[in-house]
């Protein structure tokens, strides 16, 4: 299949922000070109490439450098949970956010775990969709605050009672100011939200998350609620 030449994402000569560019993985080929009915045209979000399983995803994203991949969790050959953990495993990774058909589909927690940025159903409003993509190229989560306590709970079901000590230990590395992002973050909030609640840039956020991250050496905003909602502190 031939895909356009990869461009840097960013504004245009003239002016226009350029459109964030997609990589869209699935075995199911109604699907890739039902997603290509949604996202196609001349609006926000740009398809760049389509893989049929993990294994042809990795050589489509090494050659059209997306800025976010849609990723099926379920494929054959290599499923969406071990191309995503190759694929952010790469320098300058592009996010990945997971198409799924349930929200319940136990896959999704692994996928988080192994660096996703974020997950949408299949039946998602093509609006909401655009808007998920934009957020994840932009850095935001892909997923609302009931949905990131439903995997927060599966996270944590079912753990040894060390989970709070070593959660407390964790975010002791923390300053003042990254605790108070870290709890926001585990409570679904996008950086506009932190922005508004803590009286600080959304520049300034972004780079508190980035040093959260760092610190707690994690991948996704999930993965510090966990650990926030280990902690007791939700």
């Amino acid at each position: 299949m031939s895909t356009p030449p990869p461009s840097a994402h960013g504004p245009a000569p003239d002016g226009a922000t350029e459109p964030v560019r997609v990589v869209v993985v699935d075995d199911d080929a109604l699907v890739r070109q039902g997603l290509a009915l949604i996202l196609g045209g001349d609006g926000p979000v740009r398809i760049v490439g389509e893989a049929a399983d993990g294994i042809e995803a990795e050589d489509v994203v090494e050659r059209t450098r997306p800025d976010v991949v849609l990723m099926d969790i379920r494929m054959p050959r290599r499923d969406g949970v071990a191309t995503t953990r190759a694929l952010r495993s790469r320098p300058q990774a592009p996010p990945v956010l997971v198409l799924t058909t349930f929200d319940a589909d136990d896959l999704v927690l692994d996928a988080l775990r192994a660096g996703a940025s974020g997950f949408l159903l299949k039946a998602t409003p093509p609006e909401r969709m655009v808007a998920a993509i934009l957020a994840v190229a932009a850095g935001e989560p892909a997923f609302s605050p009931t949905v990131i306590g439903q995997v927060v709970a599966a996270a944590t079901r079912g753990d040894g009672g060390d989970r709070r000590r070593d959660a407390l230990t964790a975010l002791s590395v923390l300053t003042e100011r990254e605790h108070e992002v870290a709890v926001a973050v585990g409570r679904g909030l996008s950086n506009a939200q932190i922005s508004a609640e803590l009286y600080m840039s959304v520049a300034t956020v972004k780079a508190h998350v980035s040093k959260i991250f760092e610190k707690l050496r994690v991948e996704n905003r999930v993965q510090i609620a966990v650990r926030v909602h280990d902690a007791g502190l939700l």
